[in-house]
């Protein structure tokens, strides 16, 4: 049995389970737990409504600090002799009730809870909706990513039925209206409480929102107005796509649900590895093997690219691992004018099989220096001088 006061109203701290010193933040939690669980439309309790005016009149003295003095300092008699129902509600945190369902300023939630008013709730699942969107996974070649390409793809969506076109009803066929809503669509149940008049407006479940009976469904989509179809699309892929790409195809996605528009289709590029080149960003990356010959004396050399071949001049004493830029042979860059650049670097291939010959000249040039600049050696007396 609870606390219950003079006026033969509970304390209000036992009716949302905290303690007297409580602070404020507790006390709001607390509301927040009660008047969720005792919602007159969550709770079936036949008592939900009489609770739930009790909770909130409890956090409404008790969330205001001059009038939660007054109730500690001379219970129920310090608040009903000084204030009127009205009085109670102000400055009360009307965010909380709002997060309930309950719009509007004081008089319309003080109606809601203390009768005249009029709590309407709306069931929005026949309303129009926009159709899904689609995914495609594209696999491309190295060079359809780089300079574009226009390819026709097969997908399977929800399309707006060709015969009926999204009626559900068979040509030439009658739609009586319903009956049970008039040709609304929606049910209104009303229902009469402490609290006011609560109204809650659902879709028809005899006619599923239309308001009116189809007498004959279609047969191509059985009364559903849209059918799977496999459709071909053409997909243009611009140049200088990259891996990961998403390409958007407005309104090829499914078909919208009652009279909605369709959804949009993404395509998800892939692109291929390439045998000879990399990709970085816009730049390409191809590395060119050269003998120790052309490594030391220098070349000119072809060497592949995107556009074609195109020739390469290694000047003499090139070091193994050096990279060359071929300006404006990368990728050409998406949306916009330019491309990227080419490196190329080069490998020295050092030889594995020598003939006795090449072996004796890489002696001599190893007895030379090796580095390209002659050196002898010359007696002077007893030591030994270095020259060039």
């Amino acid at each position: 049995m609870g606390i219950i006061g003079l006026s033969g109203k509970r304390d209000y701290y036992e009716i949302l389970g905290v303690a007297r010193t409580a602070p404020k933040d507790e006390i709001k939690k607390a509301y927040r737990r009660m008047a969720m669980k005792h919602h007159p439309d969550v709770c079936k309790d036949p008592n939900a409504e009489e609770k739930f005016k009790e909770i909130s009149e409890a956090y409404a003295v008790l969330s205001d600090d001059y009038k939660k003095s007054l109730y500690d300092r001379f219970g129920h008699a310090g608040i009903d002799k000084r204030y009127s129902q009205s009085d109670i509600f102000s400055g009360f945190d009307f965010d909380i009730l709002r997060s309930f369902g309950f719009g509007g300023g004081l008089e319309s939630i003080f109606n809601a809870f203390f009768g005249g008013g009029t709590r309407v709730y709306t069931d929005r699942r026949n309303a129009s909706m926009r159709g899904s969107d689609l995914r495609y996974d594209m696999e491309i070649t190295f060079e359809e990513a780089a300079f574009g390409c226009e390819e026709e793809i097969c997908i399977t969506k929800n399309v707006i039925c060709p015969t009926c076109n999204g009626s559900k009803a068979e040509p030439g066929s009658d739609k009586i209206v319903c009956e049970v809503c008039s040709g609304s669509g929606q049910v209104r149940n009303v229902r009469r409480s402490v609290f006011g008049q609560f109204v809650s407006v659902t879709t028809c479940g005899k006619c599923g929102g239309a308001g009116q009976i189809i007498v004959k469904q279609c047969k191509e989509c059985k009364g559903v107005g849209a059918i799977n179809k496999e459709c071909t699309i053409n997909v243009k892929v611009p140049q200088g796509v990259d891996a990961g790409s998403r390409l958007r195809i407005s309104g090829q996605g499914a078909a919208g649900v009652n009279g909605g528009p369709p959804g949009d289709l993404y395509v998800m590029i892939y692109v291929q590895p390439h045998d000879t080149f990399k990709r970085h960003g816009v730049d390409t990356l191809f590395e060119q093997p050269i003998t120790f010959t052309q490594a030391a004396l220098g070349a000119a050399i072809e060497v592949p690219t995107l556009s074609g071949r195109m020739e390469l001049k290694i000047p003499p004493g090139t070091q193994n691992g050096t990279t060359f830029t071929l300006k404006e042979e990368g990728v050409p860059r998406l949306g916009s004018r330019g491309r990227g650049d080419q490196f190329v670097q080069v490998s020295i291939i050092t030889p594995t099989k020598l003939t006795r010959r090449q072996k004796e000249l890489l002696r001599e040039l190893e007895g030379e220096g090796g580095d390209g600049k002659s050196k002898r050696r010359r007696k002077n007396g007893g030591g030994q001088k270095m020259f060039r």
